[in-house]
This record gives C-alpha cells, sequence and structure tokens, in this order.
C-alpha cells in the first residue's frame, strides 16, 4: 500500500483547479465524472491533488492497493462509508470511516483481483 492521493471537495471546482496550478504549480492529470461530481486530478511527479466538485467541503486521504479485496477485509465492516465501486476508467474503490470520522479511500489502479 502507498499513498495515492489527497482529495478535496470544493464549491467552485475552477478556481480550485486555477489556484493549485498558479500557487503549486500542479498540472491536471486527468477530469473524471463519478455519481454526478465532476473530479479534477492535478499532479506534481509522484503527488496527486484530487479536487472534487461538491456542494460541501470535506478532505479525504486515498491509499492506492494492489488488490482491493486485501484492504477491505482488513476493515470492521461496519466502517465502510460507501463502495466498493468500479470507475468508468476501471480503478476500484471503498470508503472507510477512521476512528475521529475521517475519510479513508483505497483505490486499486491496476487490473487483478
Amino acid at each position: 500500500m502507498w499513498f495515492h492521493h489527497y482529495g478535496i471537495e470544493v464549491t467552485n471546482l475552477e478556481e480550485s483547479v486555477a489556484f493549485y496550478k498558479k500557487h503549486l504549480g500542479l498540472e491536471e492529470e486527468r477530469r473524471i465524472f463519478f455519481m454526478g461530481e465532476e473530479i479534477v486530478f492535478l499532479a506534481a511527479g509522484d503527488f496527486r491533488l484530487e479536487l472534487i466538485s461538491s456542494p460541501c467541503e470535506g478532505t479525504h486521504l486515498c491509499f492506492e492497493v494492489n488488490d482491493l479485496n486485501v484492504a477491505i477485509n482488513q476493515f470492521d465492516a461496519n466502517r465502510k462509508i460507501e463502495g466498493p465501486y468500479k470507475l468508468d476508467n476501471g480503478w476500484k474503490t471503498i470508503f472507510f470511516e477512521g476512528p475521529n470520522n475521517e475519510v479513508i479511500e483505497f483505490l486499486q489502479v491496476r487490473s487483478g483481483s
């Protein structure tokens, strides 16, 4: 398992994209739509920032895993928030709640299990 991205829910997506490009030198890596939300991944080297267009604000940490099922089995089922989902680009993801209500996402980007 390794760190994949840090996600921020923002109310003005384009303003946020412009801000992080200008002030942190991040470049747009990809845009996707998921469950009615537009998502933009910005990157610099191995660092990724996920901006999620949302009417509310929030954050989450995301760890990339080789096998999503292994990550699922490491967590208590009643800590699951949502998922697992398979995205249009083939990625698989699931969201869990940490001990202080923080959101932890696990993401499998390579095909496999």
